[in-house]
């Protein structure tokens, strides 16, 4: 069991610390909101995840080419629907204000819906996680839980940790908080670019 809760621990810290529009859609959130509001998106892989693992496991190894050029075409066009909002923000840039800020189970929904349409998940899933928690299953359930206890505690802390970290960069000021969250867009739309190229090159 031990063996199998430490694979979960580090391989969800992997997952959360890896850089990717998931990660840059949290952090320029914690910009934009602040870390409090922010901070249930490190709750969204636990909303997304859940199907994205059973239907990993029902074809494990087996991706289809056309699933794949899909997901890439629908998270590209999604996360330019993000950067393009990161941009107004940038724009039209106002320090932030608490009592105007959506309520956090927008950012939430948003993030947890770029998760299901990312590629990343699904691959990462079927490739490096998926066999060792269909191994663990097969010899008992508990080890299956333990892997996915350990991966959903490190994965959520580590970007509940950064969420915070970064969304102490408000203290800094106005003029750097402006900047990064221009940063983030334009990463938001290097990304979203990039998935859309993978979809044609897939």
């Amino acid at each position: 069991m031990l063996a199998y809760i430490l694979q979960g621990l580090g391989y969800g810290l992997a997952a959360a610390a890896q850089p990717g529009p998931f990660l840059t859609y949290a952090l320029s959130q914690s910009l934009k909101r602040g870390w409090r509001r922010a901070l249930p998106i490190a709750l969204a892989p636990l909303i997304s995840d859940g199907p994205i693992i059973l239907l990993v496991l029902l074809a494990l190894s087996q991706v289809p080419a056309w699933l794949q050029r899909l997901l890439y075409f629908a998270g590209g066009l999604f996360i330019l629907y993000l950067a393009w909002g990161i941009y107004r923000s940038w724009r039209d840039y106002a320090p932030w204000d608490a009592s105007q800020a959506p309520a956090s189970e927008d950012s939430l929904l948003k993030a947890g819906l770029m998760n299901a349409l990312s590629p990343g998940p699904y691959l990462y899933w079927s490739l490096v996680t998926g066999p060792i928690l269909l191994a663990g299953w097969r010899e008992s359930p508990a080890l299956g839980l333990g892997l996915l206890l350990g991966f959903y505690v490190s994965m959520v802390g580590l970007l509940a940790t950064l969420i915070v970290l970064f969304g102490t960069a408000q203290r800094l000021g106005a003029r750097v908080n402006r900047a990064m969250l221009g940063v983030s867009a334009l990463a938001m739309v290097g990304f979203g670019l990039y998935q859309l190229w993978r979809g044609l090159a897939a």
